[in-house]
């Protein structure tokens, strides 16, 4: 990656809106598909169905491969429905192009992206909230880096992503620092783009998901790289699908079958450890066990909430950020949350991962 493929001033707030709507557009004419438009059947008010129907299917997203072998190694993959497609998709704006090829109904996301699939005009509904306590991110500084902390960011050249959960993560660190937009230089970047960008010293500073840090330690740490740790959080890890997914009876039903075997999967690493690093890190990674350990030592117990207003609230505060900057409009996020599914994760789990 060259220096000039990242500009040295702040980003363009259009700049993301236009190249991912022209991903999107690309997307929908190479893409297939899941299951022909269906009629909106089922109002968005209605209660929903308790029978999944014969043939229903969904296409569902699973990041490396995760989400099914969790349902594999936890019982749980005798699904009330077919799943077409598992999409290694993972990165916010690509799960947006791909709702709007159609060729994904149910995606796993942080809080940002149904926020900038809204300010896209995208209609998609948040139908799961798991609640995360301890920062799944971490600030990871270029080789050879002088600086110690949020406050040195001043200044500095930061990997920054609109349209995912590092990109509010960066910015809640900012406002907690006391500095604000004019104080750093945000370069516009995808996550995937950060380790490149880091690697190459284009930016200083860029929020790498804990599963990244001992890799990229282990090859820069000798050469002066090395974290800032925040208490930080990005509250949502959260299931969304597109609103005309939810019209459909049918597939609005498998969801609500679906949400409890997410929930219980999600249980299921947390309390085995052990066999997730073999199994995941290890064999499908090929990350060392040591480094796998090390990663989910890191991680979040899962909390399920019975009631979605502390998730509301944080959304809210999400997008007033991102409209105080300039890269949304400001809405009413409670529009985002489809509650008809509100208790559905919390009731499928022991009280202990409940909120």
């Amino acid at each position: 990656m060259s220096n000039s493929a990242l500009p040295a001033s702040g980003p363009d707030r259009r700049l993301f809106l236009h190249s991912l709507l022209g991903a999107a557009a690309a997307f929908g004419l190479g893409g297939c598909a899941s299951s022909s438009a269906a009629e909106p059947t089922l109002s968005s008010n209605a209660p929903l169905p308790t029978t999944v129907p014969s043939g229903t299917s969904l296409a569902i997203a699973s990041y490396q491969g995760s989400q099914q072998l969790q349902l594999k190694l936890a019982g749980l993959d005798r699904l009330p429905f077919t799943v077409s497609n598992w999409l290694n998709i993972g990165a916010g704006p690509d799960v947006i192009n791909a709702f709007r090829a159609r060729s994904l109904d149910l995606a796993n996301n942080a809080g940002i992206p149904p926020i900038q699939a809204h300010y896209q005009g995208y209609d998609a509904k948040i139908v799961a909230v798991n609640l995360t306590r301890k920062p799944s991110y971490v600030f990871a500084t270029a080789p050879h880096s002088d600086i110690k902390d949020v406050a040195g960011f001043k200044g500095r050249k930061l990997a920054f992503s609109q349209g995912q959960a590092q990109g509010v993560v960066l910015l809640r660190a900012l406002r907690e620092a006391g500095l604000t937009y004019s104080d750093v230089q945000l370069v516009p970047l995808t996550s995937n783009q950060f380790l490149t960008a880091l690697q190459a010293g284009q930016v200083d500073i860029a929020p790498l998901a804990i599963s990244q840090v001992p890799s990229y330690l282990n090859q820069y740490g000798a050469k002066g790289a090395h974290t800032i740790t925040t208490d930080v959080v990005d509250l949502l890890s959260l299931l969304w699908a597109p609103a005309e997914v939810l019209a459909d009876s049918s597939k609005a039903a498998a969801i609500a079958g679906f949400i409890p075997r997410w929930a219980q999967g999600l249980v299921w690493v947390y309390e085995h450890p052990d066999e997730w690093n073999e199994q995941f890190y290890v064999k499908t990674q090929n990350i060392a066990l040591a480094q796998a350990r090390e990663i989910t030592e890191l991680g979040n117990k899962p909390l399920f909430p019975r009631s979605w207003n502390e998730a509301i609230a944080w959304e809210q505060d999400t997008a007033d950020l991102l409209a105080e900057g300039g890269f949304v409009k400001s809405f009413q996020a409670a529009s985002l949350f489809d509650r008809r599914f509100e208790s559905l994760a919390a009731n499928a789990v022991p009280a202990t991962y409940r909120r």
